[in-house]
């Protein structure tokens, strides 16, 4: 390093300390990147600036890591522990002179094979300062905007204004040793790395700000100038009998309506105002396979997120957590009850795009919003929409709406140049600040229109809301996607625009299916939902703190032994200190006596524990069945197990969207008795699999497992007794009688769950018994009560409750009379 550069890092070492907060993506280079900090690492940096060293040597001091600024040493020989592809742009010229790295990487190359034991790392590391896109018409604000190779006078403003917003991104570490094992001289070989290094850096860039920001002028132009609007506007004018302008006209106010105006110095503002809200109400937030979309867009993927729905914070917190993990922030399609003023301008400004509850076949409307958002596809844009169509209020997930995931596979059809994936992300907390009114909405009262007023009350009444949990589900490539389903379906890019090709719904279903179960596959346990399923199984909702603190060890001991899959994720922390910390939430009451402490739900609030156990309800099903079975029949065969888990897992798949196959679900639960009998959750005696002995510690821990299911095995019960007792019946008055039933249960028993007697999880039940054929049909559409829903109300009965069997008899034969 010659004494000038040292003399510079030593300049403004200070003055960038000051000014300069380093963020690093990722912070755990060595898992997800596979650096080897015991091997010799040389940075390459895309531009040669003292002020991106001395950024990127706070970065690898926080994440212990070799420093850029220190001088490397290769078999005797010295190099700079930095490397750049391109020199500082001078300031009266705008052709960028390249640094000679060539020569370096041919010197390096040759090197390695005069000595066998060399192995150097090659460390892409793209730093960025701010966020924001490029601008088709360039303006003032533009001088404080990160350029491909700015001069020394602009970068100085970049710093002043951006210092805090200073990105340092790692990419994989390129072995210096398997390069030069290749083909070819090493001058051949050098130049081949710096013209990947150059793309390579291009894509960083490119993912990290998105791109060129959408002019309103080419938004107006290429939306109503598509084939598609100009025929609507031509049907608007004649159905409704307005002249071409005035139709015109209306599709420009859609446009206006539906449009996002995303400016990146909001996002900027908004992630400070953050990240002082999550300090405040969050302990943390946790994220899982993040390395995923990193992956995607480096390999220049269109990125579409579809997240599951539990609360308005969803729109924050996902967008936040993509910011920080180093992506450009995706235009988000948000309902049209949100845009209010001045929330609306706000969401609007941060990359929010609206659209209507119903298109109630407005043509018009429809052609401008799918033209407007195949042209989002088209320019780069990732986006984000939520499958569901709202939030749950339940904590489960609710049946998709498939009307966004039809304009994504139409826009493919019309032609999205770039590889299109689809991205389900899984979203829990440990509190939901809206819980409270999805119950009063559960019970029948009116959902509060979003206004000023409920804004504000929420932010005063903010509070600790525990951990935030934000998991990365598999992507689903969409080409394959298609390419397996449909293999033709390219053909139809040259059939009439308008007309909807056959497969295009039932692919549309299998693939909104296929998100909703990768969202459940990427579950992610935690404090607030294991002590509530706990809790809820327990018989008077209380035990004692040794109690559930066993029953969350060994539950979350038998899912590290046998994951629910490869993409859920178990809290690192002990039983002990996640029930600390759960208990500090301040959503229980502790009680003392002279045998310990007692935890139960707050007076009336058992209810709201539904809704977090509900976020993980799916990951107990097979657990809790073969449980139930145990206790029910006080011991039983594996076989029989298998038997059971094989009539009941179609119904639970379709209700809970669980990923596994029937023949993956028996394997399964194969795994889960062979880890339950190890963790002492069950035992075996003459062939027969038995609860543990009363004595054993686990034998609690059984206990609640085999209760977890109880409330969805007792709705099936209600459902197929009302069959039994009708034996044909319209599915309308099967709703009806079921919903009826359930909620006369529900008071008997007082039952906590308002799904229950909720009428779309019924529903639901009644499609997957018609869809695997439990359950004939009347010529009249009527449901026809067969032999095997017979053998099948069997296999429930028995494991429901003895009294509860009685109640729902009576209160089903009242029902009929």
């Amino acid at each position: 390093m010659s004494w000038m550069r040292k003399a510079l890092l030593s300049v403004f070492h200070y003055p960038v300390k000051l000014l300069v907060k380093a963020h690093s993506i990722p912070v755990n280079v060595e898992t997800e990147l596979g650096i080897d900090k015991s091997k010799p690492i040389v940075y390459l940096l895309p531009n040669n600036s003292v002020t991106d060293q001395l950024a990127l040597r706070m970065s690898t001091k926080a994440l212990g890591l070799p420093s850029p600024t220190d001088t490397l040493t290769l078999a005797g020989r010295e190099y700079s522990s930095t490397l750049f592809l391109r020199k500082t742009q001078p300031i009266f010229r705008s052709s960028v002179e390249d640094t000679g790295i060539e020569e370096v990487f041919t010197d390096l190359f040759h090197l390695h094979r005069d000595h066998e034991n060399l192995d150097l790392q090659v460390v892409p590391v793209y730093v960025t300062w701010g966020r924001a896109p490029g601008r088709g018409n360039p303006g003032l604000s533009d001088l404080i905007t990160e350029a491909a190779a700015p001069s020394w006078l602009r970068k100085l403003f970049i710093v002043l204004f951006l210092g805090r917003d200073n990105f340092i991104n790692y990419s994989k570490a390129v072995s210096a040793r398997a390069m030069s094992n290749q083909h070819g001289s090493d001058q051949s070989i050098a130049h081949k790395l710096v013209r990947v290094a150059s793309t390579h850096f291009q894509r960083k860039r490119q993912s990290m700000t998105g791109p060129t920001l959408l002019e309103r002028q080419e938004l107006n132009n290429s939306v109503l100038g598509s084939d598609a609007v100009r025929r609507a506007i031509a049907e608007e004018s004649r159905s409704k009998k307005v002249t071409h302008e005035k139709a015109k006209e209306t599709a420009q106010s859609y446009i206006t309506e539906i449009a996002a105006d995303y400016r990146e110095g909001l996002i900027r503002f908004g992630d400070r105002l953050l990240t002082r809200i999550w300090n405040k109400i969050y302990n943390g937030i946790s994220v899982g396979h993040a390395d995923r979309i990193r992956e995607l867009a480096a390999n220049g993927h269109e990125i579409i997120y579809v997240p599951c729905h539990r609360s308005h914070m969803d729109y924050l917190l996902l967008t936040y957590v993509i910011y920080h993990e180093g992506m450009v922030t995706p235009h988000i399609a948000a309902g049209i009850n949100l845009n209010f003023w001045p929330v609306g301008k706000v969401f609007r400004r941060g990359g929010a795009f609206f659209l209507r509850r119903s298109f109630a076949g407005n043509k018009l409307y429809t052609a401008v919003f799918r033209e407007y958002l195949e042209l989002l596809f088209n320019k780069g844009y990732s986006v984000k929409y939520y499958p569901e169509g709202g939030r749950s209020r339940t904590g489960r997930l609710i049946p998709p709406k498939t009307g966004m995931l039809a304009m994504t596979i139409q826009a493919m059809l019309k032609g999205v140049n770039r590889p299109v994936s689809i991205v389900p992300v899984y979203i829990g907390y440990e509190n939901v600040m809206e819980v409270k009114s999805y119950l009063n909405e559960l019970k029948g009262s009116k959902k509060k229109k979003e206004s000023n007023l409920q804004v504000f009350s929420a932010i005063r009444k903010l509070k600790n809301y525990g951990h935030g949990y934000v998991n990365f589900g598999e992507p689903i490539a969409l080409n394959q996607f298609l390419e397996s389903h449909v293999p033709n379906w390219r053909d139809c890019r040259d059939a009439e625009p308008e007309k909807k090709p056959a497969w295009l719904t039932p692919a549309v279903n299998e693939l909104a299916n296929n998100v909703m179960t990768r969202i459940n596959r990427a579950a992610a346990l935690n404090g607030m939902a294991l002590a509530s399923l706990c809790l809820l199984s327990s018989k008077r909702q209380t035990m004692s703190e040794a109690e559930l603190k066993q029953a969350m060890g060994d539950f979350m001991d038998l899912f590290k032994a046998v994951p629910f899959s490869d993409d859920a994720t178990i809290p690192d922390s002990s039983a002990e200190e996640l029930l600390r910390d759960t208990l500090k939430l301040g959503r229980f009451d502790i009680n003392e006596d002279d045998y310990g402490r007692l935890i139960s739900p707050q007076p009336k609030s058992a209810v709201y524990l539904t809704y977090y156990r509900n976020n993980i309800l799916h990951l107990f099903a097979i657990p809790g069945l073969i449980m139930a079975s145990i206790f029910a029949k006080k011991g039983t065969t594996k076989s029989s197990i298998f038997q059971l888990i094989a009539a009941l897992y179609p119904l639970l798949q379709k209700e809970l969207f669980l990923h596994l196959t029937q023949d993956e679900a028996l394997a399964h639960t194969d795994a889960l008795i062979t880890a339950m009998l190890d963790n002492g959750l069950l035992r075996q005696k003459d062939g027969e699999l038995l609860p543990p002995d009363a004595h054993c510690k686990q034998f609690h821990s059984s206990w609640l497992l085999s209760r977890c299911m109880q409330e969805t095995l007792q709705r099936y019960a209600v459902v197929l007794t009302i069959l039994d007792k009708e034996k044909i019946i319209s599915r309308s008055a099967l709703e009806r009688e079921s919903k009826q039933v359930a909620e006369r249960l529900s008071a008997l028993y007082g039952l906590s769950s308002p799904e229950f007697y909720d009428k779309n999880v019924l529903s639901s039940f009644i499609s997957a018994l018609k869809d695997n054929h439990w359950l004939d049909s009347e010529k009249d559409g009527s449901l026809k009560y067969s032999e095997e829903c017979e053998a099948l109300r069997a296999d429930v009965m028995d494991l429901i409750w003895p009294e509860m069997i009685q109640h729902l008899e009576n209160v089903a034969l009242n029902s009929a009379n």
